[in-house]
């Protein structure tokens, strides 16, 4: 699990490899990755838009951004929390996430609040303690 609070705003992000969705032969690697948002302030606020970057393990560095996220714009009041899942593919058998949210306040003043950056690790990967 990864923490990040911005602007009295949690969020965590547990990422789960998916071997049923994976296909190591090919190349092919899929995480799912579960988000919460929590509302620690004290006045509403709403997630407008999302960016990611995510990173394969070559340094390869793609971005998404749009509006929301799961085909939502989430509003929280005080103390009230959202939760989501989705995935995320790459050709390497670990990588790299992180990004931002933009959100707005009850007043109609926006912010960022950050991902916090998680890693995407496989089974696959060999891993090296220095």
């Amino acid at each position: 699990m990864y923490s990040a609070l911005t602007h009295d705003i949690l969020i965590t992000a547990t990422p789960a490899y998916s071997p049923e969705r994976s296909e190591p032969s090919d190349n092919r690697y899929f995480w799912t990755y579960t988000i919460e948002i929590a509302n620690r302030g004290s006045t509403r606020v709403q997630l407008l838009e999302r960016f990611w970057r995510i990173t394969d393990s070559n340094g390869r560095l793609e971005t998404v951004a749009g509006p929301g996220v799961v085909g939502e714009t989430p509003v929280l009041e005080p103390g009230e929390s959202f939760r989501y899942t989705s995935g995320c593919g790459l050709s390497t058998a670990s990588g790299l996430m992180s990004g931002s949210y933009r959100m707005i306040d009850a007043d109609g003043r926006d912010f960022d609040v950050e991902i916090p950056a998680f890693s995407l690790d496989s089974p696959m990967e060999r891993r090296v303690l220095n």
